[in-house]
């Protein structure tokens, strides 16, 4: 089968390897059915920080139909159509005991701690395998694991009134605007240097694009105080012009996955009771997010940039590392078996 592996940083290869044989007990076999390329694919691929092991097949963000399972699971049939939870948990931490999954103690993703959706067929534990309805979109259901990122991020802000402006309109930033214009009460505000990208989720979302600066808000909100903000960037320079940006009392959802170190007077934090959420990514929310996408269909795929097939995904990689279009998510679909 064809599958694209991570060797090491900067060497992604499409390539014949072996099928996956039968599962072992508690594991299933799926042919993968869709899956997305997400951020930290592409930080991985550039800077090597989580390869545990090479090759490695990537992809996290997975949908698939169910071909085989191994002995003892009950949990899915042959014929279903899942979604991959990407956490690899150990389940014996005191995290994973306290139903902290997300903060594991050894926690890995799938397309690391073991292969990954981009390829045309995979092997998963069968408790990371969330049923979904046969009918779904599977470009839109490859769409449920970082649904549940932004679903996350947007959960631990404050339930204040006002605005709340999304930093970043890449994959976690758009889908948490997307979340926020259909359940806070305020205005919400966008901001992303990629203008383009920035117009595509204003036009799914309603949200209002505004520059990074206070005036630029304060114009947007009619003088209203900004009291919460999703940071999706992971860039230091935008943290900082966030943080010159808000109002006493503000709290930032913290998402992006960052370079860098960040330098700031404590003082600042102190004296204007600024909250820095960090987000990882999701405790509970994946069951939520898929509940989600049969109603939010129609501007996930609003929000998809381009479709491609395997052997397109170094050339994807280096498009998206570029900065190059103007959508938020690049689906990987397979070709489908006859009479599929």
């Amino acid at each position: 089968m064809k599958a694209a592996r991570l060797h090491g940083p900067g060497d992604l290869r499409v390539e014949d390897i072996a099928a996956p044989g039968a599962p072992d007990a508690g594991w299933v076999k799926l042919r993968v059915d869709a899956a997305g390329i997400c951020g930290s694919d592409l930080h991985n691929f550039r800077t090597g920080q989580w390869i545990s092991r090479a090759p490695s097949t990537a992809g996290h963000e997975l949908t698939g139909t169910v071909v085989s399972v191994g002995e003892g699971v009950g949990t899915v049939a042959v014929g279903d159509r899942v979604v991959a939870d990407s956490r690899f948990w150990c389940g014996e931490c005191v995290q994973c005991r306290a139903d902290r999954r997300h903060l594991c103690a050894s926690l890995g993703f799938v397309g690391e701690a073991c292969d990954g959706g981009f390829a045309e067929e995979a092997l998963l534990p069968a408790r990371l395998l969330h049923v979904i309805d046969a009918a779904l979109d599977e470009r839109v259901a490859a769409m449920a694991e970082p649904l549940a990122v932004a679903l996350h991020a947007v959960r631990r802000l404050p339930k204040a009134a006002g605005s709340v402006l999304v930093v970043g309109c890449g994959t976690i930033g758009g889908l948490a605007a997307l979340l926020l214009s259909r359940t806070f009460d305020g205005k919400v505000l966008v901001a992303d240097r990629n203008r383009a990208r920035c117009e595509r989720v204003a036009g799914v979302t309603g949200a209002t694009i505004v520059d990074l600066d206070r005036e630029a808000i304060a114009a947007a909100t009619a003088g209203a105080p900004l009291l919460a903000a999703v940071e999706a960037t992971g860039s230091i320079a935008a943290l900082n012009q966030l943080l010159g940006a808000l109002d006493s009392g503000a709290s930032v959802a913290l998402v992006g996955i960052f370079h860098g170190r960040l330098e700031i007077d404590p003082n600042m934090l102190v004296e204007r009771e600024i909250a820095l959420l960090g987000c990882h990514a999701f405790a509970d929310e994946l069951p939520d997010a898929i509940g989600m996408l049969a109603d939010l269909s129609g501007p996930l795929i609003g929000l998809i940039d381009r479709e491609i097939g395997l052997d397109d995904v170094p050339a994807a990689y280096e498009r998206l590392l570029a900065g190059q279009g103007d959508g938020l998510k690049t689906i990987i679909r397979m070709p489908r078996p006859a009479g599929a």
